[in-house]
């Protein structure tokens, strides 16, 4: 499965969205920020992959 950026972003809105809404408890909390550590993780390695692609272009 290939990675998309673009979901990935829409997901952490998402998640920004419930760890700020006082009804979500701690439990889900951990939950939430784990995913959203794994989703920036691959973000910045797409990024990354991205510049150095860009890089070699020139």
């Amino acid at each position: 499965m290939t990675f998309d950026y673009s979901k990935a972003i829409e997901r952490l809105e998402e998640i920004a969205k419930k760890v700020e809404d006082p009804q979500t408890g701690l439990g889900e909390m951990d939950k939430y920020l784990a995913e959203s550590e794994e989703l920036i993780t691959k973000c910045r390695e797409y990024l990354r992959t991205a510049r150095e692609k860009l890089s070699n272009i020139e």
